[in-house]
């Protein structure tokens, strides 16, 4: 009787063993299926990206102080850890970016890049992403500036991700 069981149970178990088997390599074929889609639909998006990287993207482009006001309670240190000094913010040329353009938000863009702002009255140039605005914005670039300095907006702005070779090439030529 003891035999017969433990027969049964050996069975039983090679018997689970070989549905599920088949069942799982069933499955594994539809996960195949969905990762090819996936794959298919992130080379989509890249070139998506890859185009707002040649042509620019449409942002807003605003400014912002280093005061507590406008930022946290340390003006002085951005996101990335810059430490700055608030009386010089203009001449650093360093902007903040929207959440959803860093690369950690699924952007293309990341602290210590460099971008080619255009379509802004007198403030067209290279900025450097160097703090983060809050999160109630998208599509937005904020210009740290000077204490003092008059608030400004632009609403049709292009930023480009450059890097400071291709900018020495430009001035060379």
């Amino acid at each position: 009787m003891y035999r017969k069981f433990i027969v049964i149970l050996i069975l039983l178990f090679i018997f689970n063993g070989y549905v599920y088997v088949n069942i799982f390599e069933s499955q594994k074929e539809n996960h195949r299926q969905e990762l090819s889609l996936y794959k298919n639909r992130i080379t989509e998006l890249e070139s998506v990206i890859d185009e707002f990287k040649l042509e620019g993207l449409d942002v807003t482009v605003t400014m912002y102080h280093p005061t507590r006001g406008q930022t946290d309670s340390t003006p002085n240190i951005l996101a990335d850890g810059t430490k700055i000094r608030i009386h010089k913010a203009s001449e650093y040329k360093y902007v903040a970016v929207s959440r959803n353009l860093l690369k950690k938000n699924g952007g293309w863009l990341d602290y210590g890049d460099f971008i080619f702002l255009r379509g802004t009255s007198g403030k067209d140039g290279v900025y450097q992403v160097r703090d983060t605005m809050n999160r109630r914005f998208v599509n937005r670039i904020d210009i740290l500036e000077s204490p003092g300095t008059k608030p400004y907006k632009f609403d049709s702005a292009k930023i480009v991700k450059t890097t400071m070779e291709s900018d020495f090439v430009f001035v060379s030529d």
